[in-house]
């Protein structure tokens, strides 16, 4: 049993950063197959997962310096191969679907939601982002608080110094408008 094995990941995290190696293979450990899943899920590739998996460990490394305990090591970790992972499909380095074996997916079981929702959701959510961008920004700022915030109408209009017939028509037009810019 290494060093860290007993800590938590933070302790562990903070006995890397002051170079303790052991320490970093020891997150390694915990991390490299929770990691794969959700790579191999996304790429659809087990090899271009493995070989992101390397690169979301090297990554690490290299910016464990950077790191802060006030982010979990895990979302962490998770937001730099997720970081990874779509430049990886944003330079189309797409490949078809390989089917796990009903051994290997045994070996490797998931408790996690799936990452093919995660990805579309994701999908949708820059969708909505860019047509949101693309809204006047009095229509941006509206849905905003209204959507976001999940402001009432009449805080809205205390906010806008609107009264609330008006909050009601915008939020209608703006959502129209959003409708028109999503991607189909």
């Amino acid at each position: 049993m290494g060093i860290c094995s007993h800590l938590d990941d933070e302790e562990c995290a903070a006995h890397a950063q002051r170079g303790d190696r052991a320490a970093f293979s020891e997150l390694v450990g915990r991390y490299q197959d929770r990691i794969y899943r959700f790579l191999v899920r996304l790429t659809r590739s087990p090899d271009d997962a493995r070989e992101l998996t390397q690169e979301t460990f090297l990554h690490a490394y290299q910016a464990l310096a950077r790191w802060t305990p006030d982010a979990r090591l895990s979302t962490w970790l998770f937001r730099i191969a997720r970081n990874l992972a779509f430049d990886w499909l944003r330079r189309g380095k797409r490949v078809a679907f390989v089917p796990w074996d009903d051994d290997e997916a045994a070996s490797h079981p998931d408790p996690a939601p799936a990452p093919d929702a995660v990805l579309e959701t994701a999908q949708r959510y820059q969708g909505l982002e860019k047509a949101l961008a693309r809204l006047p920004p009095e229509h941006r700022e509206i849905l905003l608080l209204r959507e976001i915030e999940e402001m009432s109408y009449d805080d809205i209009a205390a906010v806008l110094h609107l009264n609330t017939g008006t909050v009601k028509s915008r939020i209608a037009r703006a959502r129209a408008g959003l409708l028109e810019k999503m991607p189909r």
